[in-house]
């Protein structure tokens, strides 16, 4: 069965996927989820310096090296500047399939607005922010991130987040201004089929940049912008729908292979699943 390779977003880690990757599980289907350099520490834990000078391009890179361990070429996934990545990387090695949660905006995809100006204010307006890792502090995460989302629901996720690139988020936001071409994507290169999955109420990364890239993407779309949810899709009724749409989704573009009955007894998936590690 087609794996899935899932891309988390800025300030995050893979546990944001943990759910579906377990509802994924019990259909057979593998999923692998690493997390990006330096994002796997203790929220508590103060940031290596260097982790501020980091690049989208080492980020792509490691994704890139990551991918080319695997079996065989995965779904890739992707949430906010996950989504970003994915299609970044797919556009560079391929992939079967792509999937994008609140993509975050290419180069070319990138739709002005006020809201993710305001989301990350706290952030920009610090002194040399682009050469040094940052956080999102939590007034302004509540507001642009987990608005529509339960306080408790909110407080402990925004507890998790940890320390990410100034660097990476000033070539995102700025990508005329990035050193290098790594925010621009081929997305001629994009033909495979896609699902992406938004929310009309996302502040940090507006519906209009998931539509953007629907328009942008070559291949055949399949295309949700949830009503009433915010850039946060994982809880609750939310995520369980976010779980339909993917599940179907997988189902019909990536169905289980048809083994012929030789080896009776024998799970033609054993091997493959690697949830829960990365």
């Amino acid at each position: 069965m087609t794996p899935v390779f899932f891309v988390h977003g800025m300030w995050s880690t893979p546990s944001v996927f943990d759910r579906l990757r377990a509802r994924l599980a019990v259909t057979g289907r593998p999923t692998y989820a690493p997390a990006l350099p330096f994002h796997d520490r203790a929220p508590d834990l103060a940031p290596p310096p260097e982790l501020g000078t980091i690049t989208v391009e080492d980020y792509i890179a490691f994704l890139v090296a990551e991918i080319a361990l695997l079996p065989e070429p995965p779904v890739i996934a992707g949430h906010s500047m996950g989504g970003f990545l994915a299609q970044a990387v797919a556009a560079r090695v391929g992939a079967p399939g792509l999937i994008l949660f609140s993509p975050a905006a290419t180069a070319s995809t990138n739709v002005p607005a006020i809201s993710p100006i305001r989301t990350m204010m706290e952030v920009i307006i610090k002194p040399k922010w682009w050469e040094r890792p940052t956080k999102i502090d939590a007034d302004h995460a509540r507001w642009g991130i987990y608005n529509e989302v339960p306080a408790p629901i909110a407080d402990a996720e925004i507890a998790a987040l940890v320390w990410d690139s100034g660097r990476v988020l000033f070539e995102m936001a700025l990508p005329f201004l990035a050193r290098t071409g790594s925010t621009q994507v081929d997305h001629t290169r994009l033909m495979m089929p896609a699902l992406i999955v938004t929310g009309d109420r996302d502040r940090i990364t507006p519906s209009a940049i998931a539509r953007a890239t629907a328009r942008r993407i070559a291949g055949p779309i399949d295309y949700h912008e949830l009503p009433g949810a915010s850039h946060w899709l994982w809880w609750g009724a939310v995520e369980e729908r976010v779980g339909d749409i993917v599940e179907d989704w997988l189902a019909l573009n990536f169905p289980p292979a048809l083994v012929p009955n030789t080896s009776i007894g024998r799970d033609p998936s054993t091997g493959f699943d690697d949830f829960p590690g990365t």
